[in-house]
């Protein structure tokens, strides 16, 4: 059969869809230049393939400039087609990033932490994830038998993992119903959230090659486990040396860590919109599902909305290097790129306002009164993505580190996508959203 071979540019957009349009592979040297046409009001397709009120209607054009090293060739030798995709950046006709490309804002965050801080980030992204086909499983929560069962896809996607160039880490059964666990190396900046964008991608092309099915929803089954995205960050200072860690400081935190730590925590009710935003993010986000429901910092607590990670070595050198912390009010509705660069300009926030280290809970919030939690500085989370959504307009300090209207958008895409949602119960909702991420 004729062929021939394209290359799909890509964005993460913020309905956290990877959407764009292919070219000749042969056109690659061009394209790289001049991009593929793009739209403005393409912002505005929610998650359901729905259009939101969009300020753009018909007119404006802009470019997608696809990013050599940012690209996948990925063949999986089953006779089957070879996978060929570039993520890239969205510009307006004359090159200058678009205010609503998530990929540019990550890069304006990244520079704001480099200028309030001296420190560049290093960050890797877990991936919880289900497989909708398949039996259950049962007592094979974090079982050998459920890895056995699931080994030739596992086997796989760490192969494909490795040759899309992320660097394949782990896979686990988890404790979830068909649940798995991914987890890839760490990389620099920006090209750990281009790394979980391939990551979904490429899981998702493993599967369907093995005749499955897999989805990364916030949650499948209301009374089930939810499926998390676990953002891991630590910092390097200007020689490339670690600069997270302090055997001195409150849980080994150095000065910028706390206070980046403790500025996500103060706008963490606010950005919560932008890192878990589906409607079913906020029944992952309760007490005692090992997500995040208050705006805590826990040390080796996986209830907590930060936590302070583990490691295994002993001398300070080479604890500096292991000393991470994770965020985990985060999901696979959100853009990885979006997401970042939320939580960048929080802690950035934080650096720059001199915010001290916040002290470490290892204790129940939930058992705490309302009156209880304020005294001690915690809020519960927003329990609807119509409140985030709120905590995120109503806050001109957040607001005001995206372009003018990128909050106004933002909410009128999420307003569009939970109108879609109308009438549904909750079972209806969580398969929607099942059917889609």
């Amino acid at each position: 059969m004729i062929n021939n071979p394209l290359i799909f540019a890509a964005t993460s957009d913020i309905a956290g869809k990877v959407r764009g349009k292919a070219f000749p592979v042969a056109d690659l040297e061009k394209r790289l230049k001049r991009g593929v046409g793009w739209t403005p009001t393409n912002v505005m397709i929610t998650c359901f393939d729905a259009i939101a009120d969009s300020p753009f209607g018909a007119l404006g054009d802009l470019l997608l400039i696809p990013d050599q090293d940012a690209g996948v060739e990925l063949d999986f030798e089953d006779g089957g087609p070879v996978e060929r995709f570039m993520l890239g950046d969205i510009t307006d006709l004359d090159g200058k990033p678009w205010d609503f490309c998530t990929r540019s804002l990550l890069k304006v965050a990244l520079e704001r932490l480099k200028a309030a801080g001296g420190v560049s980030l290093v960050s890797a992204f877990e991936h919880e994830f289900q497989f909708k086909t398949g039996g259950r499983q049962p007592g094979e929560g974090y079982g050998h038998g459920g890895f056995s069962a699931r080994r030739v896809f596992g086997e796989t996607l760490m192969a494909a993992l490795d040759q899309s160039g992320l660097g394949a880490d782990t896979i686990m059964k988890e404790y979830g119903v068909n649940q798995y666990e991914v987890t890839n190396d760490p990389a620099q900046d920006h090209r750990s959230a281009d790394q979980a964008v391939i990551l979904r991608e490429v899981t998702r092309l493993t599967a369907k090659r093995l005749g499955e099915d897999v989805t990364f929803t916030p949650i499948r089954d209301p009374a089930g486990v939810g499926n998390g995205v676990h953002i891991h960050l630590s910092f390097l200072d200007e020689s490339g040396a670690p600069a997270t860690y302090d055997e001195n400081g409150t849980a080994g935190m150095s000065k910028i860590t706390g206070s980046f730590i403790a500025g996500v925590l103060k706008y963490l009710d606010s950005i919560i919109a932008l890192t878990a935003p589906s409607d079913v993010s906020y029944l992952r986000l309760t007490p005692h599902r090992w997500s995040a429901a208050y705006n805590n910092l826990g040390f080796r607590d996986r209830e907590a909305s930060v936590r302070i990670c583990p490691v295994t070595a002993t001398d300070p050198s080479s604890v500096a290097r292991q000393y991470n912390f994770e965020y985990r009010a985060a999901d696979a509705a959100a853009s990885p790129h979006l997401a970042l660069a939320a939580i960048i300009h929080a802690g950035a926030q934080g650096i720059e306002d001199g915010l001290p280290a916040p002290k470490v809970t290892e204790e129940d919030l939930s058992i705490l009164s309302a009156d209880e939690l304020e005294a001690r500085g915690y809020v519960r989370l927003p329990e609807t993505l119509e409140s985030a959504l709120q905590r995120f307009e109503s806050n001109q300090t957040v607001c005001n580190w995206f372009p003018a209207d990128f909050a106004s958008v933002y909410v009128a895409h999420k307003r569009g996508e939970i109108a879609f949602l109308n009438g549904k119960d909750t079972d209806a909702r969580c398969h929607a959203y099942e059917e889609v991420y």
